[in-house]
């Protein structure tokens, strides 16, 4: 588990106050080492002594050593060579390197430095001097541990939220398993009428919902809802409306109202909106609203009751291939408990088929900079008109794609087709 932030500041307190612990005297005197050893250790350090690179390198095998100070001019290994060999070590923890050398020209400092040490100390060493080079290389030694135990914290947090990434990864797929379930049938034919639907979240989950239910014998009801925004909170209200106008548990469908008989007959259209704002403003504790667009289909005549809050105006292909945009938008649900939504009636004729979408269809983005617009929806009708069923609005999303301006759309895609085929061969409600 991530520490707390407390114990994460202890953490970092004590890297600090740890950053140099032990030193290592390096000198083939042995007057000199226990010179620069006596004043070390009134510092409060722990030092360690060698008297020759080789030995040095042992010791530095073996223990962590924080910061070496080693004379330059040594018989076999000089202080340089330790320091490449020190370098090479590959230690976790950065060490500070500090050479004793009488050698002060350029040339010679340039060879120390691009041998990796790190400071340099003029011979005999002024005690003075000795104290504020020790500080310097305690300054940048805690620097670098604090960052390396900054940078160790921020590996653990990335760690721990790539972890609930990747678990809130398998709860969404298994949110979107749930949601795609709303739709238990893609398409149903009604005889008179066959009903298709789509639903395309942009995300892992998304705000759409459309559905279907049969009313009586002679209505069904279609509907289409965009809730606002996107994601988790969206998609939990997606599934909450879904109950409200559930085709598997008709009691609890506010479109329906029981009869003595038992039976079921239909709520007007503009009534359905009115409980649904009710109910999300009542029951409901979101910020989120949504539009609705909801028809009822009469499938002996073709005669569609419908209202529109705040939804796109739904498209009527005509037989001939005309299209035609009805309603006149209304207010979202789940705004205002004064809402007044409207009623619109309109005829579909054999051969006649009622497009119910979402914004995510005609407000996609194109590569031209533009968006498909109810121009671009008539154009993709057309250009299937002669596909039916779930097929056309898969070509639909197929077009969508080929203007939209990124490969993944920025909005979820929804949708419902009416095929009105009149009463006849395919069958008649009454």
């Amino acid at each position: 588990m991530t520490k707390t932030a407390a114990g994460r500041a202890e953490t970092e307190s004590h890297s600090a106050s740890q950053a140099i612990t032990r030193v290592l005297v390096v000198d083939d005197s042995k007057v000199q080492r226990k010179i620069l050893s006596a004043s070390l250790g009134r510092w409060g350090f722990e030092v360690m002594q060698a008297a020759s690179g080789e030995e040095a390198l042992a010791l530095c095998r073996m223990h962590r050593i924080d910061m070496v100070l080693s004379d330059w001019m040594m018989p076999g290994m000089s202080g340089l060579d330790l320091c490449r060999a020190f370098r090479g070590l590959g230690s976790d923890d950065y060490g500070y390197f500090i050479l004793l050398t009488s050698k002060s020209g350029k040339c010679e400092i340039a060879e120390g430095l691009d041998g990796g040490a790190d400071d340099f100390l003029t011979k005999p060493v002024n005690g003075g001097e000795l104290r504020a080079r020790i500080a310097a290389g305690e300054r940048i030694l805690r620097m670098q541990r604090e960052l390396k135990e900054k940078n160790r914290l921020i590996g653990q947090t990335l760690d721990d939220m790539h972890a609930l990434n990747r678990l809130m990864d398998r709860d969404l797929i298994e949110a979107r398993k749930l949601q795609q379930s709303l739709l238990r049938e893609r398409s149903r034919d009604f005889g008179p009428a066959s009903v298709s639907l789509l639903l395309r979240p942009c995300g892992h989950v998304g705000g759409d919902l459309v559905g279907v239910f049969p009313i009586d014998r002679r209505h069904i009801g279609v509907f289409g809802i965009d809730v606002s925004g996107h994601g988790i909170a969206s998609a939990l209200m997606t599934a909450r409306l879904a109950g409200f106008l559930s085709a598997s548990s008709p009691g609890q469908n506010v479109a329906l109202i029981k009869g003595a008989d038992g039976g079921y007959r239909g709520r007007a259209p503009a009534e359905v909106a009115a409980r649904l704002n009710a109910l999300t403003l009542e029951e409901m504790d979101t910020e989120n609203y949504f539009t609705l667009i909801y028809g009822e289909v009469e499938l002996t005549t073709g005669k569609v009751r419908m209202v529109q809050a705040g939804h796109p105006s739904p498209a009527v292909q005509r037989s001939g291939g005309r299209v035609e945009f009805v309603g006149d938008g209304g207010m979202p649900v789940g705004l205002l408990a004064t809402a007044q939504f409207e009623e619109f009636e309109f005829y579909l004729g054999p051969g006649d088929r009622l497009l119910l979408y979402s914004d995510g269809v005609t407000e996609c983005a194109t590569s031209r900079r533009g968006m498909v617009e109810e121009t671009g929806l008539v154009d993709i009708m057309n250009r299937n008109r002669g596909v039916r069923g779930v097929a056309m609005l898969e070509a639909m999303v197929w077009d969508l794609g080929e203007r939209a301006c990124d490969s993944e759309f920025a909005d979820d895609i929804s949708a419902v087709l009416v095929e009105f085929h009149g009463p006849g061969p395919r069958g008649d409600s009454d």
